[in-house]
């Protein structure tokens, strides 16, 4: 059972999480992480098999953050998690920080660098692999960003998970439908991802990526399907998350300029109170 309350409020804490500490480091990206929020509560607090004071425990469940611009909501995520203080978030981007601006194995509970876009779908399928070739069930968990899967990369690695049968491998596409320069249709239209997913041999699903139920059931509903009988067993998995940029911010939902920008104070403060900063203490949120 999950706590549908617990699990909307996390994921609106981490968006604030992500929204301070961006601003205190004058750096960062906050579009795609406010897009993911919903997503990475989800695996993070509900899914994912973790254990925080053994990070590198070889039965875990990986994750793979491919577009790794979005590392501030994943940092957030790991903190509240337990991997590393929550103090540590106000550290982003400083040169003596483990908190980069993409994620770095340095930093407890990340499974893989990330930045360069189009190579983390590679290293999931490399996992997945892995898993198999040491009869381990872990899942290989990635999430991928719109403009990302424009890279050609993206498509080899969708061929070999294919090929291989990689039905413990599960990619997240974060489908806001704006990048960095404008919207996908303004700068690289992507067409029927669904359908192109589907004729490369994965299989394929589209949820609202802001619905924690629809999450947790489609997840649920791979997860199980992977170890029970079924028409289709060996196939890898692609869940479309359709989502909104900048999701919870008014000013910033659905708007390129937020892939990378950072607020001012004053917009700062806005971005806070729409997000009812103050109403919930974080820390007491931890599991």
């Amino acid at each position: 059972m999950y706590d549908m309350m617990k699990l909307k409020t996390i994921a609106n804490q981490l968006r604030i999480e992500t929204i301070e500490s961006v601003y205190k480091a004058k750096s960062g990206h906050i579009g795609g992480c406010l897009s993911a929020a919903e997503i990475i509560a989800v695996l993070y607090f509900y899914k994912m098999r973790l254990d925080p004071e053994r990070p590198g425990w070889e039965d875990r469940d990986r994750f793979v953050l491919s577009k790794g611009h979005s590392a501030p909501i994943l940092y957030a995520a790991l903190a509240k998690r337990g991997f590393f203080s929550m103090e540590e978030m106000s550290h982003l981007r400083q040169a003596d920080s483990h908190l980069q601006g993409a994620p770095n194995p340095k930093t407890p509970g990340i499974d893989m660098s990330s930045g360069p876009l189009g190579q983390g779908l590679s290293a999931a399928v490399g996992m997945a692999l892995a898993a198999r070739t040491m009869k381990k069930d872990f899942f290989v968990y990635c999430m991928l960003g719109d403009g990302e899967i424009e890279e050609g990369q993206i498509w080899e690695a969708a061929m070999a998970a294919s090929k291989y049968r990689l039905n413990r491998l599960i990619t997240i596409l974060d489908h806001n439908e704006v990048q960095m320069s404008g919207t996908n249709e303004e700068i690289m239209p992507l067409g029927d991802i669904k359908d192109k997913f589907d004729s490369f041999g994965w299989k394929t699903y589209e949820i609202n990526g802001h619905s924690i139920s629809e999450i947790i059931e489609i997840l649920d509903h791979v997860t199980q399907e992977s170890h029970g009988e079924k028409s289709e067993p060996d196939k890898p998995v692609m869940i479309i998350a359709n989502t909104v940029k900048g999701k919870g911010v008014s000013f910033m939902e659905g708007k390129a300029e937020w892939h990378g920008a950072v607020p001012t104070e004053e917009q700062y403060d806005a971005a806070l109170a729409e997000l009812g900063k103050g109403g919930t203490n974080f820390n007491n949120l931890r599991t």
